[in-house]
């Protein structure tokens, strides 16, 4: 049984579309109490680092949610902001992050770049797979395209949990991954064919 995890943010009604198609056993999480019923959960996020780490704290569903990752160490996929709460902290805010994966929350800077790409990046780019035996990025294109849209990107104090680079004026990681934790800065929920596949890839981890 997957999850989504229904705080909110996020494009619910997209995961929940693709997941009936694929015909996979899901439920919209409500509640902490929900979390803990589930074998994977994923972790939507539209909007500002702060206002998705308020809302994810007023509802109450944080001891069950690092429960679920850390103790239980369920499959977990954050999904663009989701995957920045990943992090520890943020540019963008002053709220802390969930800190499961080490790193920090950046803002696009081209200062000094001589073609300055717009911000925020909004649209199709193409995702290099850094990890190529990683589970969650398999069966996709030679060269995957996704749908980004943000201004900050995750880097990882770690290398090694890299999974995939993108390069918009600078190549930036957008998409992480430790252990049964998983992140990625593009919206699979968008991407067409390779985004079914990656929700596919996930809920057969």
């Amino acid at each position: 049984m997957i999850g989504i995890l229904n705080y909110g943010v996020g494009n619910i009604k997209a995961f929940s579309n693709i997941l009936k198609s694929l015909g996979f056993d899901f439920k919209v999480i409500e509640s902490g109490e929900e979390i803990l019923s589930v074998d994977r959960l994923i972790l939507p996020g539209v909007g500002s680092f702060d206002s998705v780490m308020e809302k994810l704290e007023h509802a109450n569903v944080m001891d069950e949610l690092s429960s679920f990752a850390l103790k239980e160490k369920r499959p977990i996929l954050g999904v663009c902001v989701g995957m920045q709460i990943l992090a520890d902290s943020s540019e963008e805010g002053q709220k802390r992050g969930l800190g499961w994966i080490k790193g920090k929350v950046k803002k696009f800077n081209f200062l000094n770049l001589e073609t300055k790409p717009m911000i925020p990046q909004i649209g199709w780019n193409e995702v290099l797979i850094k990890k190529q035996n990683c589970n969650l990025l398999k069966n996709l294109d030679t060269n995957p395209h996704f749908y980004f849209l943000h201004s900050y990107y995750f880097e990882c104090e770690n290398q090694a949990n890299v999974i995939a680079a993108t390069d918009y004026g600078f190549e930036f990681c957008s998409a992480v991954n430790h252990e049964n934790i998983y992140g990625t800065q593009f919206h699979p929920e968008k991407s067409h064919h390779n985004g079914i596949q990656l929700l596919k890839n996930f809920a057969t981890l």
